[in-house]
């Protein structure tokens, strides 16, 4: 069974063209976790190294929730991806 999104309604009072705008989607710290294999603390380290997308802010302080825009990680996923392809095609 393959998952197939579902189409963006169109809001009520919003032109056509506005609903042609991609869905901005936010990922929780437990679907990235899920997503990229890696721990709460190993995705902390990356991210102060400027090795992962930056969070995104949602509430004040600092227990405040967090998430991350989920075409930033899917990027971020793609590049490993590619460096895998082009070492495998390199030592060939």
């Amino acid at each position: 069974m393959t998952n197939v999104q579902q189409p963006l309604l169109q809001p009520t009072g919003q032109s056509c063209e506005a609903a042609k705008e991609p869905m901005v989607r936010l990922l929780s710290k437990r679907q990235l976790k899920e997503m990229v294999l890696y721990t709460g603390q190993h995705i902390q380290r990356l991210e102060d190294a400027g090795k992962f997308p930056k969070r995104v802010r949602l509430g004040d302080g600092p227990r405040g929730r967090v998430g991350w825009l989920e075409s930033e990680v899917l990027e971020w996923l793609r590049e490993r991806i590619e460096a895998r392809n082009k070492e495998a095609g390199n030592a060939t």
